[in-house]
């Protein structure tokens, strides 16, 4: 097991926006499954990492230096009024186009879950063998 350490560089731009109840569900899930404190899910189609802990979810070129591209922050799962409705959170850029990434990144981010979740049923293992994340603010 290794850690693996994350740059944060400065904030561009935060909007609002809500990820749907079945995906929070399922990172809840597997985050308690997780055998660290962080889960560590490929979003191949994209070639971007996503590292899950408590507070937020962060998101990596899978082939980059490791900085962050951008954070999904402040869920507030506590206001839905059911299970099934969506889950409000802040979107955080930290590079220029993270807006337009995005569009997309929400629905493989849960497709990268489902695979994950299949996997870890056809042999009950625990996630996150790669270790526990580190997030480090960049200095300008």
């Amino acid at each position: 097991m290794t850690d693996e350490v994350f740059y944060r560089p400065r904030e561009l731009e935060r909007t609002p926006r809500h990820l749907p109840g079945a995906s929070y569900n399922l990172v809840y899930r597997l985050l308690k499954r997780a055998s660290t404190d962080c889960l560590f899910v490929p979003i191949r189609a994209m070639q971007y990492l996503a590292v899950v802990d408590a507070e937020e979810i962060i998101f990596a070129d899978g082939a980059g230096d490791r900085s962050i591209a951008l954070a999904w922050q402040n869920f507030r799962p506590q206001v839905r009024s059911t299970l099934t409705d969506p889950v409000f959170y802040e979107a955080v850029y930290y590079v220029p186009g993270a807006a337009r990434t995005m569009l997309r990144l929400q629905g493989e981010f849960h497709r990268a879950l489902i695979d994950l979740e299949r996997r870890y049923i056809a042999a009950p293992v625990a996630l996150s063998a790669a270790g526990n994340a580190h997030i480090i603010k960049m200095s300008r």
